[in-house]
């Protein structure tokens, strides 16, 4: 059985990665209306892994018999200056959830959970890749906010669709 404690915070936690799904979902549609489909593609993509996670954390609860509680989250930021600030925005998101899941993994060790310990670790090593891959998109936005088809162009050759991760934990309703 998982620690009280983690088990409590793992609830906060897929309120948090629910959250994340609409905030994409927001950067998504504002691409889509700029006609820009790549990037459109990309942040749907990015709200899809986020509901996936949620569910991954909804299937342990429930694989260690805890109680799952849906919470209910905040809109989404909706309004964008410009094609920037949405890819800054998910940086400074992947850069919180970073925070969350790193203090998920510390309950687990204090609590000596060491099943939740190690259901966090996957967690850890997506989270590296996320910050990562949000950066490197800042970096490229910035650089081409006066030519879209540039950063089209960057999504469409740099964020093809990678295989599942076989490591990855199993998600409710998969």
């Amino acid at each position: 059985m998982a620690a009280t404690r983690f088990t409590d915070q793992l609830n906060v936690q897929i309120g948090n990665e629910f959250a994340a799904h609409n905030q994409y979902l927001a950067c998504a549609v504002y691409y889509d209306a700029l006609t820009m489909p790549q990037m459109a593609a990309f942040f749907y993509g990015q709200a899809l892994e986020e509901r996936e996670h949620a569910m991954m954390m909804v299937q342990y609860l429930l694989d260690t018999d805890a109680t799952v509680a849906i919470p209910g989250v905040e809109a989404p930021v909706s309004d964008f200056a410009d094609v920037i600030a949405p890819v800054k925005l998910a940086l400074d998101q992947e850069k919180r959830v970073t925070e969350q899941v790193n203090g998920l993994l510390r309950i687990a060790r204090e609590e000596s959970d060491f099943a939740s310990e190690q259901f966090m670790q996957w967690f850890i090593k997506e989270q590296v890749e996320e910050v990562a891959t949000m950066s490197d998109l800042l970096t490229i936005v910035t650089r081409s906010q006066d030519d879209l088809n540039d950063i089209e162009e960057y999504v469409a050759r740099e964020q093809g669709g990678a295989a599942a991760d076989p490591t990855a934990p199993a998600a409710a309703g998969a």
